[in-house]
Formats: C-alpha cells, sequence, structure tokens
C-alpha cells in the first residue's frame, strides 16, 4: 500500500496562482452549503484547535493544530498542524497537507474572493493595515485580481516591520511603499486592507473614504477588533461565513452585543454572494467584508491543492 501523500510547500512550488485559488473557493460556494464543526481545547496559554468541513460533492476533512506559547522558545513554530482530506463516497484518507500551507492560501484566496464581489474593478490604490506573513499574502493577491493597482501602502505600528515588508514584497517584484500616517494614507484609498492582533479598532470610519472597499483580516477571537463603529455603521456589509463570524469574532460579536449593529445589518456571505454573482451596487458605497475562515474553505482550498499538485491515491504525488 502506498503512504498515504503528505504536502508542503515544495510540493506546490509553481503550481499554485492566486487567481485559480479565488475561483476554487468561488466554485465551492456554488455547492450546498458545508457542514461545519470546531473543536477548542486549551491548557493554560496551549491550545489545540480542530476544524472539520463536510460539504456535498466535495468531501469531508479536518484541519487540527496546536498553538503553543512556549514553542519560540524552544526555536519551533508557536502553531503547527495537519489537515486530513477524505473521500466522500468510501471515507479514505487522501491526503494530509501541512497546515501552515492550507492557512495561507485559504487565508489570501479569501480576502481576494471577497474584493472579487466588492471591491470597485477600476481600485487603484492599496493599503495594508499589518506587516506580518498575512500581510505579504495580501499584497500578492490584490496585485493579481487587481493589475491596474498604482500604489500600495503598508503601514505598521513599527515602522521598521513595515520596511522589511517593503522590502520582502521588492525582492519578489512588488512595488510597495511605507505609510507613515495612517488616517492619511486611508484618506486615499480604494482598498484598505487589515491584518493585525489588535483588540482595539486600529482602523476609523471617518478617514474611509465613499466607494473604498474594507477587508478584515486580523481578528480572529471574541476579544479582537480592527474597525470602529463609525465603520461599521457606515459600511455595507458582508462576511465570508456567517456561521463563523458573528457570534464568534469581536469584530462582529462586539458591535451586535451593544446594538450598534443588528444581524440584519449584515447583508450576506459568500454563498449569498456568488448565487447573485455580485455585491457592490454603486461606485460610492462602502463595502466591508470580514474574512473569519471556515472549515468548509479549508476543504476547498486543500482540494485545489491537491488538484494542482495532481495526487493519485495509489501513486502519490506528481512532482514531474
Amino acid at each position: 500500500m502506498t503512504a498515504l501523500p503528505y504536502i508542503t510547500d515544495r510540493d506546490v512550488a509553481g503550481r499554485l496562482n492566486w487567481p485559480d485559488m479565488i475561483e476554487a473557493l468561488a466554485a465551492g460556494h456554488r455547492l450546498p452549503r458545508a457542514q461545519i464543526g470546531d473543536l477548542f481545547l486549551t491548557r493554560g496559554d496551549d491550545t489545540l484547535m480542530g476544524r472539520a468541513a463536510w460539504v456535498e460533492g466535495a468531501g469531508f476533512g479536518i484541519k487540527t493544530f496546536s498553538v503553543m506559547a512556549g514553542n519560540a522558545a524552544r526555536g519551533l513554530p508557536s502553531v503547527q498542524g495537519v489537515m486530513v482530506l477524505y473521500d466522500e463516497e468510501t471515507g479514505t484518507p487522501r491526503a494530509i497537507l501541512d497546515s501552515k500551507l492550507v492557512t495561507r492560501w485559504k487565508t489570501g484566496a479569501d480576502s481576494g474572493l471577497g474584493a472579487r464581489y466588492l471591491a470597485r474593478p477600476d481600485s487603484r490604490e492599496l493599503v495594508i493595515i499589518g506587516a506580518g506573513e498575512v500581510s505579504g499574502s495580501l499584497a500578492e493577491v490584490y496585485s493579481a485580481l487587481f493589475p491596474g493597482l498604482e500604489r500600495i501602502r503598508i503601514w505598521n505600528r513599527t515602522e521598521a516591520n513595515a520596511a522589511r515588508l517593503v522590502a520582502r514584497l521588492a525582492a519578489q517584484g512588488i512595488r510597495a511603499e511605507v505609510a507613515p500616517d495612517l488616517a492619511e494614507a486611508v484618506a486615499g484609498a480604494d482598498i484598505v486592507a487589515s491584518a493585525t492582533m489588535s483588540r482595539v479598532p486600529v482602523l476609523k470610519g471617518e478617514w474611509v473614504r465613499p466607494g473604498t472597499h474594507v477587508d478584515l483580516v486580523g481578528a480572529f477571537r471574541g476579544d479582537m477588533r480592527e474597525a470602529d463603529d463609525t465603520l461599521l455603521r457606515r459600511a455595507r456589509i458582508f462576511v465570508d461565513s456567517r456561521e463563523t463570524t458573528l457570534e464568534h469574532i469581536g469584530e462582529l460579536k462586539i458591535p451586535l452585543a451593544a446594538g450598534v449593529i443588528s444581524p440584519e445589518s449584515v447583508l450576506g456571505d459568500y454563498y449569498d454572494l456568488e448565487a447573485r454573482r455580485a455585491g457592490r451596487v454603486t461606485p460610492e458605497e462602502i463595502t466591508l467584508c470580514k474574512n473569519g475562515g471556515g472549515a468548509h474553505l479549508d476543504l476547498m482550498t486543500a482540494r485545489a491543492i491537491i488538484a494542482a499538485c495532481a495526487v493519485n491515491p495509489e501513486t502519490g504525488i506528481d512532482h514531474a
């Protein structure tokens, strides 16, 4: 019996691109709504998570990963894990994928799909808030999706980190610059993408001009937010998944509890947007999309990855 394929970055080098991955997520949302379920266990500051999904016509899978607070001191990654993809008919495991690989492509394509529905096609200026790995992926995604982009600006609380990201992007052929003043940068942006670990809003609605699309990626816990109440009141709000955002992520959970917005303020998720094949109504409106993730998005991403790698259950990965 052939060993189950284990797919890492090495196996996808040169085989994946953002437009194809975005289309894979769009296609996944034309299938029936997913069944999803999460497992969350803690031991002090350490966490074990499992995120499972079953999509009729796409099979099922589970991504499981640990977040270990002491790993930095051990010289190990804080987050480690795998995703197992199963055949829908037989339940046979098809492949194991490195969870970091799945998360990177899922997170970026998630934001890209939201922008495809909601951002103005003639967008020229992008501002990215944050300078971590996700911010680098967002620069790649938006550059691929909006070839008319003329300016990418990076803002980070620590300006030196923004400068380092600008340098990394330059090495990839993506031109970007440091934004020293966030309010000024946002005021001139067509798209604002935020990927921070902030627990208090860093993006103020008063800065955002009409016609802007706002992509909120960073907040993933119930006590985290990136956008203030003013922005939520001004924007037409969408989410990638109602099930994974409204009651779980502070970006929406906190203002919902405070009565700043209502559940009806969230106008749709990707299933709704794909059914309509549209999201933005006028060029002047502000659109906001919360990228909250979800196991069904991991499943759609993993399927696209193994297809690109030409994984055969009998012979493994095609490295030709």
